[in-house]
């Protein structure tokens, strides 16, 4: 049943953020605690994946809830898509082996909102979870034999986006030789390695599935190091692919890199604190929710019957995009995400002063 208790500090938390709607929905008998957060609806209804995570504790699973879903809504929003931001968190075993129930009760926690949310797959989840989403409500995406998974779209806008760092770092997007430093080869590092080796660059990989890391070596001719030496590797892009939170204190002094662009959401542990010191650095720092658009690209296209090579197009436009940023920055001289903050939230604000004149 549909919970309305209160968390502690919730409220605050909702405030903080701008966030319009946090459901909690329980079935015990399913084994399901769901968590949608909506943060913004003013451009479209609210699309962002369901992640399945074991978290420590309610709060955890709350807050990553929220802090996802208000990085859809300045993703959508600089991918210029007519869609809000929104996310779910299934708290849980992600390898339960009975999953038919606990994604038909996500089913029908989403379809409760009557369509203000959308959702797809997303970590620990996969577009056959979703035909159980499907079986409860029409609020859903990612399915087999539609867009599916969004994977190789991701990785080809974050391709992209390595293209236009390095345009601006050294006067040239061509990457062959020059050095790659990947930070997990889940769907979309591994296809990232795939874009990247077909046209020369140079690879070093790592990611604590040794399965994953062999076979990047065996098809892509990687150099693999330890899950934390990665940091430490001498390259010219250090792409994080994995969980979030991988630029902190305790790693930015240790890379030794040009540019970080990579996948993961929420790649800095401290977004401001963490951008500015990349940008003291002269690290040039693509923007997690610009350059990791391509999946949100993907998932609209299947909304819009796009074909893969459409797609694929509109995440192209993910360079162009980035240069953009990249130019207000450096005249702002303002740090790369605060630059990306601002043309996000300049788009959200002419739509708000829309609605308001618009009778």
């Amino acid at each position: 049943m549909a919970e309305a208790e209160a968390h502690e500090g919730v409220f605050a938390l909702m405030a903080e953020g701008g966030h319009e709607q946090l459901v909690l929905w329980s079935e015990p008998e399913s084994g399901y605690r769901g968590i949608i957060a909506v943060h913004d609806t003013t451009l479209g209804p609210a699309l962002g994946g369901t992640r399945f995570w074991n978290y420590d504790d309610e709060r955890s699973a709350v807050v990553d809830a929220l802090r996802l879903s208000r990085g859809m809504t300045y993703k959508a929003a600089i991918a210029g898509l007519p869609l809000g931001g929104g996310k779910s968190v299934i708290w849980g075993d992600k390898k339960a082996p009975n999953r038919e129930p606990i994604f038909r009760a996500h089913g029908r926690a989403i379809e409760s909102l009557g369509g203000r949310y959308i959702t797809a797959e997303d970590v620990g989840t996969s577009p056959e979870d979703m035909l159980f989403v499907r079986a409860e409500t029409e609020h859903v995406a990612g399915l087999p034999g539609r867009s599916g998974d969004p994977s190789p779209v991701t990785a080809y806008g974050v391709y992209r986006g390595i293209k236009a760092c390095a345009r601006v770092e050294y006067g040239s997007d061509e990457l062959e030789g020059r050095h790659v430093a990947v930070q997990g080869l889940g769907h979309v590092g591994y296809y990232l390695c795939e874009d990247l080796a077909a046209e020369g660059a140079r690879l070093t990989v790592t990611d604590i599935d040794a399965e994953r890391v062999r076979r990047a070596v065996d098809d892509f001719g990687a150099t693999a190091v330890e899950p934390d030496a990665i940091f430490d590797v001498e390259a010219h892009v250090f792409s994080p692919c994995a969980l979030g939170a991988s630029i902190n204190d305790a790693t930015i002094d240790r890379l030794k890199v040009d540019i970080v662009a990579g996948a993961a959401n929420n790649q800095l542990g401290r977004s401001r604190a963490d951008g500015q010191a990349l940008h003291e650095r002269g690290i040039l720092y693509a923007p997690d929710y610009v350059i990791n658009g391509g999946g949100l690209i993907n998932v609209y296209g299947e909304l819009q019957g796009w074909t893969l090579d459409q797609a694929k197009d509109k995440a192209a436009d993910i360079y162009d995009t980035l240069l953009h940023i990249f130019e207000l920055a450096k005249s702002e001289g303002l740090p790369t995400g605060d630059a990306a903050d601002r043309v996000a939230e300049a788009r959200l604000r002419a739509a708000r002063q829309l609605q308001l004149t618009t009778p």
